[in-house]
């Protein structure tokens, strides 16, 4: 019995020493570590965080299933990335296409409309440029905005403009908007956001699409 207890404790004062020898190694290793390593592994962490909460956005902020949920993605980011505080009159065109700034949709009609109600219960202060110079009406009913040039103010105040873009990707488009100082060419604000719409065929969102293909239908001789 006096053997066993003999073993046993030589055994524990190995298993001391191993133990205690690896923490002063590992001491020995981290103390000894190159400063310049350790600022590259730091700068490799912070970038690693970032790119987690750059995952989280696009997760839960910048990619949306619904029209609806996309033009609220636009709105609050372009509240929360206000580069300063301003109550200047902010006016918003027209979506166009990212490779035609000429050409618009009905859907980026859509997109610039639903954004002045977005943005004005943000606290953008929203002004309408379409406004007549009076109030037309017909049999049909009355009638104040318009796009009739000769029927529109010829100046507006000084303004920021809200300006968009959009591309058709396969499933999805891509949208991105910014609002502008018009005088100095200034950001104020931006965002972006991806409608995943995951349609193999986006044509009718658009209303391009094709017409269907007609057979002539004729008399056999």
């Amino acid at each position: 019995m006096f053997k066993s207890i003999s073993k046993v404790g030589v055994i524990a004062t190995l298993m001391a020493f191993v133990i205690s020898g690896c923490t002063y190694k590992n001491e020995i290793t981290s103390t000894s570590v190159d400063g310049e390593v350790l600022k590259e592994y730091n700068k490799v962490q912070t970038t690693k965080q970032h790119l987690e909460i750059a995952q989280d956005k696009q997760r839960y902020v910048t990619t949306q299933d619904t029209l609806e949920g996309t033009i609220s993605s636009l709105a609050t980011q372009m509240m929360r990335n206000q580069k300063m505080n301003t109550h200047k009159p902010v006016l918003i065109t027209s979506f166009v296409r990212l490779d035609e700034f000429k050409k618009t949709t009905e859907f980026g009609r859509v997109v610039s409309e639903s954004l002045i109600d977005e943005l004005s219960i943000r606290g953008f202060n929203i002004i309408e440029f379409r406004g007549q110079l009076a109030v037309s009406v017909n049999d049909e009913g009355e009638y104040f905005i318009t796009r009739k040039t000769n029927k529109l103010k010829n100046k507006i105040p000084n303004t920021y403009v809200v300006v968009g873009t959009y591309s058709r990707q396969y499933g999805k488009v891509m949208l991105n908007a910014r609002v502008i100082d018009n005088i100095t060419g200034k950001i104020i604000s931006s965002s972006r956001a991806t409608y995943n719409h995951k349609r193999m065929n986006d044509c009718m969102l658009f209303k391009d699409c094709k017409p269907a293909r007609t057979i002539n239908i004729i008399k056999e001789r």
